[in-house]
């Protein structure tokens, strides 16, 4: 049987670790493999501590950022890759679309996350969510064959935005990351330019786990991550 693969897109190369750290460590401690991808990597709208440097430079800001996400998929588990098309505005044309589809096509991932498609305070993040929902359609092929290379139809699953009562985020879906709490932590130390998130995420992951023990009656759950579903989930039975 092949490895469950999952796939996790974010706008800037920070966005899995605050959101979907935790799933993803479960997910390859389960077996799984995971590829993170960012669009860009903040450089210019989330990487404040790093132009607080005297004589700062933007390729030495994405040298570093590269650097810090690279270390922090390491941590659980994954493999980092960046598009580096710029941030603060995040512009994903038609080729970038293209360009994602492919490699949609070669990983054909069985699960894919993102952005919500609306958030009132990053402009970067409905972009990201738009670029990902076309490339995964074009992908598919609308689940139907087709006279192009297509992989199958993912599932697809936001995360968790900064404020979710902003951005119509309604949590379908806690994922327990109690036993890989420390790798998330691990992760999100990694990411030195945006250490003011630590703590919030890290709260935000008790708060969690606290509604999916109130969810499943189950005391051991101490941490959680939530996501939404954007498509029903197909079972055999319930």
């Amino acid at each position: 049987m092949s490895k469950r693969r999952m796939l996790v897109i974010g706008a800037h190369s920070a966005d899995f670790v605050w959101r979907a750290a935790g799933a993803v460590a479960t997910h390859n401690a389960a077996g799984g493999e995971a590829l993170v991808v960012a669009l860009s990597y903040g450089e210019r709208g989330e990487s404040g501590e790093l132009w607080k440097q005297p004589d700062q430079t933007e390729e030495n800001v994405k040298r570093i950022r590269h650097d810090e996400a690279s270390k922090a998929a390491a941590a659980v588990g994954a493999e980092f890759q960046a598009f580096d098309l710029g941030d603060y505005p995040l512009h994903v044309g038609p080729q970038e679309v293209d360009r994602l589809a492919e490699l949609m096509r070669d990983f054909a991932p069985h699960v894919v996350l993102t952005h919500p498609e609306k958030d009132p305070f990053n402009p970067d993040h409905p972009a990201a969510h738009a670029a990902v929902s076309r490339a995964r359609l074009l992908t598919s092929g609308a689940g139907v064959a087709s006279g192009f290379r297509t992989a199958p139809p993912s599932e697809f699953l936001v995360f968790e935005p900064h404020q979710p009562e902003l951005c119509d985020f309604t949590p379908t879906v806690y994922v327990d990351i109690t036993a890989v709490f420390d790798q998330k932590l691990a992760a999100m130390t990694h990411m030195a330019a945006q250490q003011y998130l630590q703590e919030y995420y890290a709260q935000r992951a008790d708060q969690r786990g606290n509604h999916a023990r109130k969810v499943t009656g189950n005391s051991e759950i101490r941490q959680a991550e939530a996501f939404q579903r954007l498509l029903p989930n197909v079972v055999e039975s319930l």
